[in-house]
């Protein structure tokens, strides 16, 4: 009988598994693949390993604009690929690591939920049988295949970010198919290789709900580094290398070697036996309570399994809320005020409320923005680009309510916006933070000293 049975090992799984190892509950935990889930083996890790690469390709390229001269300058793709390969094992090891010195017992095999039952609920792999008293699911999301006339799946040409990351060499030509956050980060990166890249997105804008002014921003900077946008776009066909799609109620077509289907993720709810618990789905997602819990007792989800926000740090957050209620500490969960990156040259960052969200919400709100060019650190380090930073205060009492920005480095400063929504703090109080000078950071006491 173990205290906690946890099914799958991705960011939600083994932070959850860490934490209850760490205040002495017994925990298995059931992987069917590698430990780290998507997030390391096949997202987060790899693809930003890859484009941290192409950033110092482009960096070398243009390092004249620094005073800086570099003459024959090339990358080897198969190195980058190696590099990736060697910091995705090294960071799974840590993962077991971790998993044996938190005494967390990790079986490599599918795992199968029975059912509740008078001893506990029981779960089975191939060869053994497991009692908890309670269950954490975290089987993650997976990758949405449209449903595309002609689509191959079989087609060494169709791709989705699990192939692309196994690439043996740059593509002459890239279609990527939607132009979310992954989409636009893969264009970013074999643009960046020399890749034709055209992207066709079915909104009228890239990046989803994210602010559209920074979108826009973003769009435009990587058109002009030759990427192709067709928005507003639907995908009819894909004929081999060919995809016809419909703009402006006409046809068209590209060709291309390499297709990227790219238009999101759906929860894992089928194959290991939800369907034996009752748990109740929302969305297509496991519907849980602020406490992460299901509507059956002693069963939680947590991660993209809920399929609420698909964020590698909101998992750790949901793993760590259901660890804290189940040793006696109450929490909850909280979404205002989660961050969201893009890892594009610039970065994009964002969190809180965009002004289309607080309009929508009936919220009245300030807006101030500036250029990134106003903290003289941005300025040093960022050679031709302005860049630009949002920040939205309600009218009322002057709290801040969302801080979106296009500049790097946005992603290491954006969870002090992040903070700052968190703990409700106003104008005037953040007025009298001292930020270090000189930092890109500064440009949010710039901005705020603007309203």
């Amino acid at each position: 009988m173990y205290d906690l049975a946890i099914i799958g090992g991705g960011p939600a799984g083994y932070t959850a598994a860490e934490r209850a190892g760490a205040k002495g509950l017994s925990v298995i935990l059931f992987e069917k693949t590698e430990l780290g889930g998507v997030c390391l083996n096949e997202g987060c890790i790899p693809s930003k390993t890859l484009l941290y690469a192409a950033k110092l390709y482009e960096n070398a390229r243009n390092a004249s604009k620094y005073g800086i001269t570099i003459k024959g300058t090339s990358y080897d793709f198969m190195k980058m690929m190696a590099r990736k390969n060697k910091i995705v094992k090294n960071l799974v090891g840590a993962v077991g690591t971790k998993m044996k010195h938190y005494q967390v017992e990790v079986v490599r095999a599918a795992a199968a939920i029975q059912g509740r039952f008078p001893e506990g609920i029981k779960i089975e792999t191939d060869n053994n049988t497991f009692i908890a008293k309670n269950l954490l699911i975290c089987t993650g999301s997976e990758a949405v295949i449209p449903p595309i006339k002609g689509l191959d799946k079989s087609s060494d040409i169709i791709l989705t970010n699990r192939e692309i990351l196994a690439l043996e060499r740059v593509p002459e030509s890239l279609v990527i198919i939607g132009g979310g956050v992954v989409g636009i980060e893969f264009a970013c990166l074999f643009n960046s290789l020399g890749t034709k890249v055209t992207v066709i997105e079915l909104l009228d804008k890239i990046l989803g709900e994210m602010d559209a002014e920074i979108s826009s921003h973003l769009q435009e900077n990587l058109r002009k580094r030759s990427v192709i946008f067709h928005l507003s776009s639907k995908v009819l066909e894909i004929k081999k290398d060919e995809v016809i799609f419909e703009k402006d109620k006409n046809r068209h077509n590209i060709r291309a070697e390499k297709i990227l289907l790219s238009i999101g993720r759906r929860p894992v709810t089928e194959g290991f036996g939800l369907e034996n618990l009752g748990v109740e789905l929302l969305r297509g997602g496991i519907k849980v309570d602020r406490k992460m819990q299901t509507n059956i007792p002693n069963v939680y989800a947590a991660g993209d399994v809920t399929g609420f926000s698909l964020l590698a740090h909101t998992a750790y957050r949901e793993g760590e809320v259901v660890i804290n209620n189940l040793t006696g500490k109450k929490d909850h969960m909280r979404y205002n005020a989660i961050p969201a990156v893009v890892y594009t040259f610039p970065e994009v960052s964002s969190v809180g409320l965009t002004e289309k969200l607080a309009s929508d919400k009936g919220i009245k709100y300030k807006l101030a923005k500036l250029p990134m060019t106003y903290a003289g650190r941005f300025m040093a380090e960022n050679e031709g680009e302005n860049g630009l930073c949002k920040i939205l205060i309600g009218e009322k009492y002057g709290e801040i309510l969302g801080v979106h920005m296009i500049g790097s480095p946005s992603s290491e400063i954006i969870y002090g916006a992040a903070m700052a929504i968190e703990n409700e703090m106003t104008l005037e109080e953040l007025k009298e933070v001292i930020f270090p000078h000189p930092t890109v950071s500064e440009i949010f006491k710039e901005v705020i000293f603007s309203f």
